[in-house]
């Protein structure tokens, strides 16, 4: 039941990402993003990384997604002001696909046998184990990184700051 869900939202997951690639208009492209990227953090989910999932749908169906929107709205895009492409760039785009369809076929080429693994972790994604981790093996690292993180910060704010 499990593997059918997670090929079902697999699925959904490419065709929106696909119909992103292909959206005349910008909105819907967005959209269509934004269904990807909660199809991603489903199959986070359902791989038992519960961690990765929340910060796919935190960091980008949150922040990004927001980010993208208001720069659509700032642009006010208008189908007038749409150059056509040259048919360069159309080449251009065709060839790299390719180069992509036989780099994809290359790695499938390369598998042998079985690629499912056999004894898998069942508590290896839980936020629980990575909080207990993170805050007695790398406690040091992580407080050093909270520090660099408040210096850039605070270094953004003079920079950002007019002088009075």
């Amino acid at each position: 039941m499990e593997q059918i869900i997670f090929f079902i939202v697999a699925l959904m997951a490419v065709t929106s990402a696909v119909y992103f690639v292909f959206a005349r208009n910008p909105l819907y492209a967005i959209l269509s993003l934004i269904v990807t990227f909660f199809s991603i953090a489903a199959m986070y989910i359902l791989l038992n990384a519960q961690f990765l999932g929340i910060v796919q749908i935190i960091v980008y169906a949150g922040a990004i997604m927001v980010l993208f929107l208001y720069i659509l709205m700032m642009l006010n895009l208008n189908k007038a002001d749409e150059s056509k492409k040259q048919n360069l760039t159309k080449f251009i785009g065709v060839f790299s696909a390719g180069l992509l369809l036989i780099g994809v076929l290359g790695a499938f080429r390369g598998l042998k046998g079985n690629t499912v693994a056999g004894n898998v972790d069942s508590g290896i994604g839980l936020t629980k184990n990575l909080g207990r981790l993170l805050f007695n093996e790398y406690v040091l690292p992580f407080e050093l990184a909270s520090i660099l993180i408040l210096a850039g910060i605070v270094g953004a704010v003079l920079i950002g700051k007019k002088d009075l």
